[in-house]
């Protein structure tokens, strides 16, 4: 009983140490966003005793480097130095520069020129507390302009600011779905087991590309009904929904066997497994092509429980996506 109690108490040490060196790095971080945010509005008000011409801002930038860079390193190279100047220009309210994030993710939303999908992307790394690579690859995914292919841009700030929760399916899960993370070629052959396999051994990855409050239930989970057993691909739960939500992953083009098959499935879990607080259950084909006349005229008018959605095992263009997003309007 002794040793447990020195166990415990060595364990509550380590997390006492751990703790502190979060918050020193979060220290350092923030410091660090402010210095550079500080050194882009002097260089920016230098760069106006120029009357802003460009020639003459490359040219006290250029000074500049060639000054501190010898004192303090690479990190005041030119290039550094002209991304200062760039996040003074983009967040000039100081207010506006949040604690929450880094300077790796303050690079990559420096880049974004549209305000509403900055501001997207700034919301969402904060709710879902992103780290740089996990921002870096939503925007590389084209996250925002993924969204708008079914929704609303508003309702999609909305969400992204938590002034409200999702109401639809539609709001959460993405069409296409982007599954570059799991390293497959694409290529038409592959056995529906090779992908689910796929998708449990990169299940964290999995769960950052279907977005808010998912958790993982099982797998080829069985149902057994009058002798006869079938098994559902993947099982998730979304706490914001309050529902569960069902995956069966298709390798070919959807078909009107396929959608009854899944419909099937979430009778069967909104008849046995929800418990009577909790939402329908939501139904996802993910497949790898599919023909949306077919999952309408299969369906009832008023489905809005199964969802068919295209993955991609590649990441979709910023302008493929706008392409689309045109198309539709």
């Amino acid at each position: 009983m002794q040793l447990k109690k020195n166990q415990n108490y060595i364990e509550d040490i380590k997390k006492l140490i751990e703790n502190a060196k979060e918050k020193v790095v979060h220290t350092v971080d923030n410091q660090r966003v402010r210095l550079y945010w500080n050194i882009g509005q002097r260089v920016f008000e230098e760069e106006q005793e120029g009357k802003d011409r460009a020639e003459y801002g490359k040219q006290i930038i250029k000074n500049l480097s060639k000054e501190i860079e010898p004192l303090y390193g690479s990190g005041y190279s030119y290039r550094q130095l002209y991304l200062f100047l760039q996040f003074y220009k983009v967040f000039p309210i100081v207010n506006a520069v949040r604690s929450q994030l880094n300077w790796s993710q303050y690079k990559l939303l420096i880049r974004i020129k549209d305000e509403d999908k900055r501001e997207f992307y700034i919301a969402e790394s904060i709710k879902n507390h992103w780290n740089g690579r996990e921002l870096e690859r939503q925007i590389n995914s084209s996250l925002f302009e993924r969204l708008l292919l079914s929704n609303d841009k508003k309702d999609v700030l909305a969400v992204a600011r938590a002034e409200r929760l999702p109401q639809s399916s539609n709001e959460i899960i993405k069409d296409p779905m982007c599954l570059e993370f799991l390293g497959l070629e694409q290529k038409s052959n592959y056995y529906e087991k090779d992908l689910e396999q796929a998708i449990i051994t990169n299940l964290q990855s999995f769960l950052l590309e279907l977005g808010n409050g998912f958790s993982f239930v099982s797998r080829q989970q069985r149902i057994h009904l009058d002798g006869d057993d079938f098994f559902v691909d993947l099982v998730f739960y979304n706490r914001l929904l309050q529902c569960f939500v069902i995956f069966e992953i298709k390798t070919h083009k959807l078909t009107h066997q396929d959608v009854g098959q899944l419909q099937m499935y979430v009778n069967f879990y909104d008849r046995i497994e929800k418990l009577p607080h909790e939402n329908p259950t939501i139904g996802v084909l993910l497949c790898a092509d599919k023909n949306d006349a077919v999952v309408k005229y299969t369906l009832p008018k008023d489905n809005e429980t199964i969802l068919a959605s295209k993955y991609q095992l590649y990441l979709p263009t910023e302008q493929e996506l706008i392409d689309e997003l045109k198309e539709l309007l």
